[in-house]
């Protein structure tokens, strides 16, 4: 087997895996709400603290982009995070659960950064687009996680018990795949972060995935308990589990499709999906119909990460780890900083309504990629 398609396949697996451990924690959100008394204010203060210590991991994370290849980083992170997972289920006081969950935000970006970092210096060796199908299969992952945590709810097992057994396979599947990565992806220049008036380019894209992950983490945080609470379901993990399915499907897809309509059409059509498909759990808080929506919003989300990256990549200022850093930023910002916001907008309103921040975020969407594509523009244009 040649060198890059074992790359491929070990880097596939992290993106698996990540996908695998997100999607248990998430899945298990309305059992901690439960188990900790916790009411829609306090849950989104306790799910501020991911984005909280996702910050503070912010130079951190860009030294070591900046000092290391993404390799060492990636494996290490990779450990810790799925350590991080199980003691998350032995968390017995609230001390002990802001610490887990704080070390595991703090690992994940990390991960996420080295991964994507990878991918994109990966997808340059192929020659076409197959930053569509890494974050796939994060999302497929993230899907058989989902269906993993369905069993253990449906066996009684324990949350501890759970996120124990998903840590010792994380554990040694990482460390399995670990010594077929890539080797040496150091760039040679754009490894410093430039403190001062925002880079256009990074600015845009950062809003992108912002707006994106935005959506992306208050369904994976959310879902569930909308799906209990408003929807009425007792098998809760049901919308959570349309909305990862077909966020999936759609990323194995999305290469060819972007490569036949272009990025710029893509970003318009994700942002269209995004508000239909909110609007129609919001209106029509029953069984199929919420069905129908988790399932349009999963298609919307599901190509503008992996298209944003890519583009990132293209940065004329900083190399593609440096860009991936700072923008991953934007990301996680937006997928852990969303929880919360629903939370406390769910406290003051109520679920539903707060449901329309999603609305707001997906249709941002059109203004701030048809400022990306005309600032490009004309960047190329100066050049020429």
């Amino acid at each position: 087997m040649e060198t890059k398609r074992k790359q491929r396949i070990a880097l596939s697996a992290y993106f698996f895996l990540v996908g695998f451990c997100f999607s248990t924690w998430a899945s298990r959100i309305p059992t901690i709400k439960s188990a900790f008394d916790l009411n829609e204010a306090e849950l989104g203060n306790l799910l501020l603290v991911m984005p909280v210590s996702s910050m503070l991991g912010l130079p951190i994370s860009g030294w070591l982009v900046s000092r290391f290849n993404s390799r060492g980083p990636l494996v290490l992170a990779a450990l810790f995070f799925s350590f991080a997972l199980a003691l998350i289920g032995e968390a017995n006081n609230l001390i002990l659960l802001v610490a887990a969950i704080a070390s595991f935000s703090f690992c994940m970006r990390i991960v996420n950064i080295s991964m994507n970092t990878q991918a994109i210096t990966l997808q340059k060796s192929y020659g076409r687009k197959i930053n569509g199908s890494f974050h796939g299969l994060w999302s497929t992952g993230g899907l058989l996680g989902v269906g993993f945590s369905t069993l253990m709810l449906k066996l009684e097992v324990s949350m501890s018990q759970h996120f124990y057994y998903v840590s010792l396979f994380t554990l040694m599947a990482a460390s399995g795949a670990y010594s077929f990565l890539l080797k040496n992806d150091k760039a040679p220049a754009g490894n410093k972060l430039r403190l001062g008036k925002p880079d256009k380019f990074v600015l845009y894209l950062g809003l992108l995935v912002f707006f994106a992950a935005l959506c992306e983490g208050g369904m994976f945080d959310w879902s569930g308990v909308y799906f209990r609470e408003v929807v009425g379901e007792e098998i809760f993990t049901l919308g959570y589990l349309m909305f990862i399915v077909f966020m999936a499907l759609s990323r194995f897809f999305s290469d060819k499709i972007i490569e036949r309509i272009g990025m710029e059409k893509m970003y318009l059509i994700s942002a269209s999906l995004i508000g239909a498909g909110v609007i129609t759990i919001i209106l029509f808080p029953l069984f199929w119909p919420a069905l129908i929506g988790f399932s349009l919003v999963g298609i919307g989300v599901a190509a503008i990460m992996p298209m944003t990256f890519t583009l990132a990549g293209t940065s004329p200022k900083y190399s593609t780890g440096m860009a991936v850093s700072i923008i991953t930023t934007y990301a996680i910002t937006g997928m852990l900083l969303g929880p919360p916001l629903i939370g406390y907008l769910a406290s003051i309103f109520n679920l539903k309504l707060a449901f329309i921040i999603f609305i707001i975020a997906g249709l941002m969407l059109i203004p701030v990629s048809r400022r990306f594509f005309k600032h490009q523009r004309k960047s190329l244009e100066k050049e020429g």
